[in-house]
């Protein structure tokens, strides 16, 4: 098994605090509405707490059906979050999991900054390369900027 890190950021209009709350504390009741074309429901097993699993169901025509994340924690008061996406979806035979820290900051246009670093485990002498990790990557960006615009065009949503 091996251990790839990777650190991006993604830009936004949208407040930090609001970002955090539409991606960790209200995920569930955000993410179908912000992304009806690709996320059918989103079911939390637990209370929301540390090492409770999320699962993410994608509509129909999807190359995936579902994924698992392990929440891993989250601090309202540094508006960062951790979890672990364990099953389903792009690990396929070659990852093991996906580890996943993720911050909002504010930035200097009253929008905001998520700071990520990924953690890609892979099974035996698979090597993830720098495109597979930049498409699964996109893959992402693509519900983030569904879940910004839900936020802009409803303002009244997770203030």
């Amino acid at each position: 098994m091996g251990v790839v890190t990777y650190e991006f950021e993604v830009t936004s209009l949208v407040a930090p605090t609001r970002l955090f709350k539409a991606f960790v504390l209200e995920g569930a009741k955000v993410y179908p509405k912000a992304a009806p074309h690709a996320i059918k429901s989103v079911e939390l097993e637990g209370d929301g707490k540390p090492g409770n699993i999320v699962k993410i169901n994608f509509v129909e025509g999807l190359p995936f059906q579902y994924m698992k994340h392990m929440i891993g924690g989250h601090d309202e008061s540094n508006l960062s979050y951790s979890y672990s996406l364990i099953e389903g979806g792009p690990l396929g035979d070659k990852l093991e999991k996906i580890s996943y820290e993720n911050q909002f900051v504010a930035d200097a246009s009253g929008g905001s900054v998520c700071k990520s670093s990924i953690k890609f485990y892979t099974i035996g002498d698979y090597v993830i390369t720098e495109d597979e990790i930049k498409a699964l990557i996109q893959r992402s960006e693509v519900v983030y900027k569904a879940i910004e615009a839900y936020l802009l065009a409803n303002t009244d949503a997770c203030n």
